[in-house]
């Protein structure tokens, strides 16, 4: 088996593992974690293989849960964060200097003020819960990809063949379809891929701190919040497991956008 297909199989098993995590939610039900005293505070075991917290819930069910909500939203929020980071970036790229400066000044605003502050202040602004997380996420992860955008349209505006179009008096939609494009998209998918890993970092770090998803959902910033309270009283496997299992997801995604960009780069994939 050569590099090529290495990479391949890694991004199909990573692709498969997710989807099943991001499907499994969907079938969970509240029977599946229904509470049960006699069996509370118990360890992991082959009957609760994470364990049952302080009401008796089956862990593992409320963790697949909570991370199919929390990828859910992640996927929801960074779809339309990279279409806004690409319409952004490419008028940025496209439109004259002072259409740049301005975009570029609001991109260096945003990121000039710390991200989690700037995470809970649009939650409070637009009503917290499920909206609020998912409406910051949106609004707060485009600016990276845009600038990667913006880069690479600058690039390709001034190479030879599109010169060479605009001599032949092709049209700007044409030298967008034809030749802009094709040549950000690469860019585009992996910049996407890799801001979801840290749009459902975001949304659990906000949920634990009290201002993202309401903690009677079984989000996995809500059941780590929760579990704090128990730390300290030995039973480990109520934040231990679930926040490895979010760790898991987190680099899943990042080796899907590490092997993806391989694979794009021809010089990367070569026996």
């Amino acid at each position: 088996m050569n590099r090529r297909q290495r990479i391949i199989l890694s991004l199909s098993l990573c692709t498969i593992i997710l989807l099943i995590l991001a499907i499994a939610g969907i079938y969970i039900t509240e029977d599946h974690y229904a509470v049960n005293f006699t069996n509370k505070n118990s360890p992991p075991s082959f009957e609760h293989i994470f364990g049952t917290d302080f009401m008796g819930r089956d862990m593992f069910y409320r963790t697949l849960e909570g991370l199919s909500i929390s990828m859910w939203i992640g996927i929801l929020a960074t779809a339309v964060s990279s279409i806004m980071a690409a319409i952004i970036g490419f008028f940025a790229g496209m439109m004259g200097k002072k259409v740049d400066a301005f975009i570029t000044w609001i991109i260096d605003l945003l990121m000039s003020i710390p991200h989690l502050l700037l995470l809970i202040l649009i939650c409070i602004v637009a009503g917290r819960g499920t909206k609020g997380i998912t409406i910051a996420i949106m609004l707060t992860h485009w600016t990276i990809l845009a600038r990667v955008i913006r880069a690479e349209v600058m690039v390709i505006k001034t190479s030879e063949y599109v010169r060479t179009s605009k001599r032949m008096g092709k049209s700007p939609l044409f030298i967008t379809v034809k030749h802009i494009l094709p040549h950000i998209m690469p860019q585009f998918i992996i910049g996407s891929i890799l801001l979801f890993p840290h749009a459902i970092m975001h949304e659990a770090s906000i949920t634990f701190l009290g201002f993202g998803i309401p903690k009677e959902i079984p989000a996995i910033g809500a059941i780590l919040s929760e579990s704090m309270n128990y730390l300290t009283s030995g039973m480990w496997w109520l934040s231990v497991l679930p926040g490895l299992t979010l760790l898991v997801v987190v680099i899943l995604f990042e080796v899907i956008g590490d092997n993806l960009q391989r694979l794009i780069d021809p010089t990367s994939v070569q026996e």
